[in-house]
């Protein structure tokens, strides 16, 4: 009987972790506190234990994580998902909302318990937020998996660990009233006020001369992907999202929201000057450029103290390093044959609310009422059939250890990173700009050796393939990690083997997450409305707002707005007139 690896590894990673692994664990608990990371405005931020930035998360791979969390946030739940972390064998410990879990009311407690895979999961990682439009308040930090028996250990002296994200002086919450608005029909997103390093600007990073350093690079951010360079230094790439690389140099590269990179820096072997480094957002995602915006962010690697800190050099154009190019270092080659593959026709459009959504395959997104796993789990053999999780979810039922292409089509001019849950991908194919929907009797040669990374760019109207084994039993989510496009329901749900899942998973779920759903108010059985006793009875189930008549188009939207607002005024005018004193 043949056996998948995930489940192999589920089988002997208890023994193995006996052996060299230890626990780390963190009690956190979330709260508002003040902060002004820019110098511009101070602002509440979600800070844990009082303290903003939060505490980065270190463990070495075969480690158990605990956290526990405590919400006391006051006026909004919350969760936690650790990102890029596979959770082999434990899915209901991702953190999604609505997805692998029930939303962390204020005042409940939670408890995240898992280990981390032993054979395939150092790297660079990070956690944040996973409830809506939550972590660019605050709640997002580094998390670093170390390694051993890593192939470059040998190759540098000390680690650095760099986050690069952009700021928005606005909570997020009144932001996405305004985002997800009538008065916003064309889906123009809020444009950050400034860019951070390591939560600050300004940033010195203490050096020496002759020293190599891994420098651990996390983008944090909620929208701006970012150049990313160090003034007459190279760096050479050796691990993206977590999966070692054949060591390549780069003078720049460029980093979508939610991607990481770790690269080994050579400083000079003189203290004579110290040099700049800069993160500067991708100004091509802002619909509009404001006045005065600084889209740069600079650092400086200090090698002493009593030299100046120059300012950056101006460039005249980008010019990064292409990461589809990257060659990982175990040399896996491409998974030449395809068992089922998933098509993710994607585009921006208004519904009738007048509001403008993100769609996979004409759906947006709309979580249920009863959390995905749950519904897994609680539904039996019923669990395969996709119609149980909601119209709205953009389910995909995947067989056990068969390897998925997932095509995706870009029908938008913006540039888009895709990250899935539970898995890194195989990059197959990723197309130019405007190059239309995939062809797949036209385009170049795959690469014998794909890159593997777990979020990958989707260029402006273009396409990307990618291939993935389902070894890993869970729920797992397929979506675009701009923020506000998670909330506007750029997302699609695996749900990888789920009748293996119910074996998995059978009276593991702990009762504390089980008491946040019951603080919450959220069922925790039956399909996605919440029916136990007929799970093909969807009645009452979440759902997004309807279609727009054919031909009505944003503008046609704006005019009617405004149209409406003359004639409310025009009727107050004249209630006011009608109402007056009539005098002679």
């Amino acid at each position: 009987m043949a056996i998948s690896l995930s489940n192999f590894l589920f089988a002997i990673c208890p023994l193995l972790s006996l052996i060299s692994a230890g626990t780390v664990t963190h009690d956190f608990e979330v709260s508002w506190i003040y902060a002004n990371p820019d110098g511009s405005q101070n602002r509440p931020v979600m800070g844990i234990n009082g303290q903003w930035p939060i505490p980065t998360i270190t463990a070495t791979k075969g480690d158990r994580i605990i956290v526990n969390l405590k919400n006391s946030l006051g006026n909004e739940s919350t969760s936690l998902h650790f990102h890029g972390l596979y959770m082999n064998g434990s899915t209901h410990m991702d953190g999604p909302i609505g997805v692998t879990q029930c939303e962390i009311p204020p005042g409940s407690s939670f408890t995240y318990n898992f280990t981390v895979n032993l054979i395939d999961q150092p790297g660079t990682y990070w956690y944040h937020s996973h409830q809506r439009g939550q972590y660019p308040d605050g709640l997002r930090a580094p998390l670093i998996v170390h390694d051993t028996d890593s192939p470059h250990k040998n190759l540098y002296d000390e680690e650095i660990v760099l986050s690069f994200s952009d700021w928005y002086h606005d909570l997020m919450n009144p932001l996405l009233a305004q985002f997800l608005s009538i008065a916003n029909p064309s889906g123009a997103e809020p444009v950050p006020d400034s860019s951070l390093l390591n939560e600050t600007r300004d940033l010195s990073v203490k050096v020496e001369p002759g020293k190599t350093y891994l420098v651990r690079m996390v983008n944090m951010g909620a929208f701006a992907a970012q150049y990313v360079w160090f003034e007459d230094h190279t760096m050479q790439i050796v691990e993206v999202d977590g999966i070692y690389t054949e060591p390549t140099d780069a003078d720049m590269i460029y980093m979508t929201v939610a991607q990481r990179y770790s690269v080994l820096i050579t400083t000079k072997n003189t203290s004579d000057a110290n040099f700049a480094f800069v993160g500067s957002m991708d100004q091509d995602l802002f619909d509009t450029v404001p006045e005065g915006l600084n889209p740069n962010v600079t650092g400086w690697l200090v090698y002493n103290d009593a030299n100046e800190k120059p300012a950056p050099k101006e460039l005249q154009a980008f010019d990064p390093f292409d990461d589809y190019t990257l060659v990982p270092q175990d040399k896996e080659e491409i998974y030449d044959h395809v068992d089922q593959q998933i098509t993710l026709d994607m585009k921006m459009d208004n519904l009738d609310d007048g509001e403008n959504y993100a769609f996979f395959n004409d759906i947006t997104y709309v979580a249920p009422k009863v959390p995905t796993l749950y519904t897994a789990l609680s539904t039996g053999a019923n669990a395969t059939n996709p119609v149980i999780y909601g119209a709205n979810t953009n389910q995909f039922i995947l067989a056990e250890n068969q390897v998925v292409e997932i095509v995706l089509n870009n029908d938008d001019p913006g540039k888009h990173p895709f990250h899935l849950h539970g898995h890194a991908f195989q990059v197959v194919y990723r197309s130019e700009e405007e190059a239309g929907f995939y062809d797949p009797n036209n385009h170049t040669a795959f690469p014998s050796t794909p890159m593997r990374r777990d979020t990958i760019l989707v260029r402006p109207n273009g396409n990307i393939v990618l291939r993935f084994r389902s070894d890993n039993p869970g729920i797992w989510l397929f979506h675009c990690h701009i923020e506000w496009h998670v909330a506007s329901g750029l997302i699609a749900t695996i749900i990888e083997s789920p009748l293996s899942l119910q074996s998995q998973l059978d009276g593991r779920i702990p009762a504390n997450h089980l008491q946040a759903c019951a603080d919450a108010g959220t069922p925790t059985a039956g399909n996605a409305a919440g029916n136990t006793k007929d799970v093909f009875d969807l009645s009452g189930e979440n759902t997004s707002p309807g279609t727009l008549p054919a031909g009505f188009e944003a503008k046609g939207i704006v005019a009617l707005v405004f149209s409406c607002i003359a004639a409310f005024l025009g009727m107050a005018v004249i209630s006011w007139y009608g109402l007056s004193e009539i005098k002679k």
